[in-house]
């Protein structure tokens, strides 16, 4: 594989300049700071109106959030302690066995020999 650098002109473009500043050119001043101004301002009453909807829902939000959590344990909890029918691996190698040795292997086992 081989490397081709690509041309590269670090100069300025000229067309490309103008086009930038024609679009980026506030025009009057005075006008542009009258209305980034006006903006700011109904930014501001914005904001304040946010905070207001937002303390309106904070109640429900967190009865929401308790429910949701209390559900969540109740799932878990269920899952957790597995149907009863039905010991885990652990319990069932741990338990006493719950039937008599079958001492009939162990006798054929001595007899043959």
């Amino acid at each position: 594989m081989t490397y081709e650098p690509m041309p590269f002109d670090h100069r300025p473009d000229a067309v490309l300049g103008a086009a930038l500043r024609q679009a980026l050119d506030p025009g009057d001043e005075a006008a542009f700071v009258a209305r980034v101004l006006a903006r700011a301002d109904q930014a501001r009453a914005t904001a304040a109106s946010w905070a207001a909807v937002l303390a309106r829902w904070a109640g429900a939000g967190i009865a929401a959030a308790i429910v949701i959590a209390l559900g969540a344990g109740y799932l878990v909890g269920r899952i957790a302690s597995g149907p009863a029918g039905r010991p885990s691996v652990t319990e069932a190698l741990i338990a006493p066995p719950t039937q008599a040795p079958v001492v009939d292997v162990v006798l054929a086992s001595v007899l043959e020999r």
